[in-house]
């Protein structure tokens, strides 16, 4: 199930980048079809999705996001 966070977008992105380090904009990423989160700005509406990319073992090893039309 999708979690939905009501943050500013750009700061949410940046925490990932500081506990992550690698962090995507992918469009088209299959990681994308049923996302992890999804941040909603609350001044803007602007919507995000957010996907954990993840190796065999469940090591988590970077975040790919897209914005949602």
């Amino acid at each position: 199930m999708t979690t939905v966070l009501k943050r500013d977008v750009g700061r949410f992105l940046k925490e990932m980048k500081v506990h992550y380090g690698d962090v995507w904009r992918m469009p088209s990423s299959k990681y994308l079809l049923q996302p992890d989160f999804v941040v909603v700005d609350p001044k803007t509406g602007k919507k995000t999705k957010v996907s954990f990319v993840s190796l065999d073992d469940g090591e988590v090893v970077g975040v790919v996001y897209d914005e949602m039309g």
